[in-house]
């Protein structure tokens, strides 16, 4: 799949931080992808997020192809282990998303896990035969 997104100005720029189950769920899903762009649809409020390699961006269903926020600049040495969050930051390319950043931080790992779980994983399987013990 291909798509051509577009950002407005930047309104503005925040700081935040993101569990680190989410992040690591999310680069883990990029890293088996085979593109260079992993899409994870968030059925739930019609929004599809888009992951790079260097952020995850999220457009909304009724404005296509337009970059409503984008998620930037993750932290990922400042951790000392897998399981703190990742401080990053949120840029916001309209006005009055604070409700949706709200509703991301909650549906996108959501939306991440069942794609997880629909997830085909690519490799050979290997029946091992042991011995039988009864002779």
């Amino acid at each position: 799949m291909e798509i051509t997104c577009y950002r407005n100005d930047e309104i503005t720029r925040v700081t935040r931080q993101l569990p680190a189950s989410t992040y690591n769920q999310a680069i883990t899903l990029f890293s088996r992808n085979e593109s260079s762009h992993l899409f994870v649809p968030i059925r739930s409020m019609q929004y599809m997020a888009i992951i790079d390699a260097k952020e995850f961006v999220f457009i909304d269903g009724e404005r296509k192809c337009w970059i409503d926020i984008a998620w930037q600049n993750f932290q990922r040495q400042e951790r000392s282990a897998l399981d703190q969050p990742i401080v990053y930051e949120a840029v916001y390319y309209r006005e009055n998303l604070t409700e949706i950043m709200l509703r991301l931080q909650t549906e996108f790992p959501l939306a991440l896990r069942n794609l997880m779980n629909k997830t085909f994983i690519k490799g050979t399987a290997h029946i091992i035969s042991f011995p039988d013990s009864s002779r």
